[in-house]
């Protein structure tokens, strides 16, 4: 194999890492890069720099998504390497840049060996991948695949009430270029952000894929009323009937068992006050699982568990759809790869679904996409102490780099 000596340079690495990790950078570590805030455009101004100092032609299309492009021997389709660079209100310096520097390291490392690919490699940073501030999630991703109208994601509504298109145009990212237009390969090294590797002291994750996704809101309707005067009879009780669909979804979830969860992250009460029945509830519900049979069954039994429990509470709920996705396999040739280059270069493998949805379930749909897998220190993520290891972090870079030589070097029968 040639350049099988190749490596990225770890300390380059890390230093991405934290110069990154400085903008929206949170006292006691972590960040918050909201997807189209000041801050997170200060990140977008930051990694533009980094590509533009590699040489690399910036492109950024009408939702924002970034591509740097480093040319090929020939015009074709592009190897693309990325992830997303937003976070959590309170994120960790890993999740989603990871993938992105380390696609910056691999040009530089590409650069200084002045290793002409055959085929364009393409560095990505998507828009809105958390979905934090927008819904739905893997938002800058879904759009470039075609999985979203533009127009319909330009006029979606955040958290705090802005439009999206403004604060896109108010950050100065409403790009008129495009994307590559054929992508012949897409990789996305990211932590696990759980705990198997580390748990099993596997150094590499080879993704099978990515569990089906489903998440939805509900507004539950009842009347207000004086905590002490009112019987539990006469009640119609908004904050009652959402911890009981709170602990229907943690009972159903575990009836199922297998790799069925379910998750009630966010939950407000009106008017929220300790001597006042709740008039209204507004809640999340995420369900998850790779089996998209059994994740049509969860919901059934969320279906069924909010009639049951607004008759019995009489009060009236409404849901809203913020995001649906089947489960994703991914291309079974680029997981071998990963997981076969992983092992030539010494590290030992794990093949595992991803319990968190990414960018790379959208690639999926036009083009061969996977996943690398690094582990994650107490499987910690979207929080401010999310960690891993610097040799941890050089390892998935350097099977990064090799997957990619595979993909991109010249197709005319020299092997990588």
């Amino acid at each position: 194999m040639i350049f099988q000596e190749l490596r990225i340079n770890p300390t380059r690495l890390i230093s991405r890492v934290e110069r990154l990790g400085k903008i929206g950078a949170l006292e006691g570590g972590g960040v918050c890069r909201l997807a189209l805030t000041p801050s997170e455009k200060l990140g977008r101004d930051h990694l533009v720099a980094e590509m533009k100092a590699l040489g690399l032609d910036v492109a950024i299309d009408p939702i924002g998504n970034i591509f740097g492009a480093r040319k090929g021997r020939r015009e074709g389709p592009a190897v693309m390497l990325g992830s997303h660079i937003d976070t959590v209100a309170t994120g960790g310096l890993y999740d989603g840049a990871l993938g992105v520097l380390a696609g910056l390291e691999v040009i530089a490392t590409l650069n200084e060996g002045n290793i002409e690919t055959d085929l364009p490699v393409v560095v990505a940073a998507f828009t809105n991948e958390e979905g934090a501030r927008f819904a739905p999630d893997m938002l800058g991703s879904l759009v470039f695949v075609g999985g979203l109208s533009l127009a319909e994601a330009l006029d979606i509504v955040s958290i705090d009430g802005k439009r999206l298109g403004e604060e896109l145009e108010a950050i100065g990212y409403a790009g008129t270029d495009q994307g590559p237009e054929e992508v012949a390969a897409y990789f996305e090294l990211h932590i696990e952000q759980g705990p198997v590797l580390e748990d099993e002291k596997v150094e590499i994750g080879a993704v099978l894929g990515v569990q089906g996704i489903s998440w939805t809101e509900l507004t539950i309707r009842g009347r207000s009323a004086h905590a002490g005067t009112t019987p539990i009879r006469l009640r119609r009780d908004a904050g009652l009937a959402a911890a009981r669909i709170a602990a229907g979804v943690g009972a159903f979830v575990r009836s199922m068992g297998g790799d069925q969860v379910g998750t009630v992250g966010a939950s407000t009460l009106t008017p929220n006050l300790v001597n006042v029945v709740a008039e209204t509830a507004v809640m999340t519900v995420d369900l998850r699982n790779p089996d998209e049979g059994l994740l049509q069954v969860a919901e059934a039994k969320l279906t069924a568990l909010i009639e049951q429990i607004a008759g019995e509470e009489e009060v009236t709920i409404e849901r809203r759809s913020l995001a649906r996705f089947e489960p994703v396999d991914f291309a079974p040739a680029l997981i071998e790869t990963i997981d076969g280059t992983a092992r030539v270069l010494g590290f030992s493998t794990r093949r595992l679904f991803s319990g968190a949805g990414h960018d790379a379930q959208m690639l999926a749909r036009i083009a061969p996409a996977a996943m690398i897998f690094v582990p994650s220190v107490k499987g910690i993520s979207h929080n401010i102490t999310e960690y891993t290891e610097p040799a941890d972090l050089a390892n998935g870079a350097n099977v990064l780099l090799q997957v990619t030589l595979k993909q991109a070097l010249p197709t005319n029968g020299e092997e990588a």
